[in-house]
């Protein structure tokens, strides 16, 4: 059986790959933090809940953004939506 050999990638795809993981590791830890920990801060301090409840959102959409753009691509997509998802999903246990 012939082995197909792998097409060789490019330098700079591979570096722009390892950025996004790197933004989208960075990125969405935080994202993801605040949104749980929005919910504790919510039952004694409404406000500081919300308040961190809103900047993970912030915190998710400009980490897809971000690798959006550092692929060169428009960072307004539909990828956005996986960078309130955080968010949305906590805002059930806000409101």
């Amino acid at each position: 059986m012939k082995r197909r050999q792998p097409k060789p990638m490019k330098i700079e795809t591979v570096q722009k790959w390892v950025a996004s993981v790197i933004l989208f590791h960075v990125g969405s830890v935080p994202a993801v933090s605040l949104a749980v920990y929005s919910i504790g801060f919510a039952e004694h301090d409404r406000g500081r809940g919300i308040g961190l409840w809103l900047m993970s959102g912030v915190i998710g959409l400009a980490t897809i953004a971000g690798m959006r753009l550092i692929h060169r691509r428009n960072p307004l997509s539909f990828w956005l939506i996986f960078g309130i998802l955080p968010t949305v999903i906590t805002g059930f246990w806000m409101f």
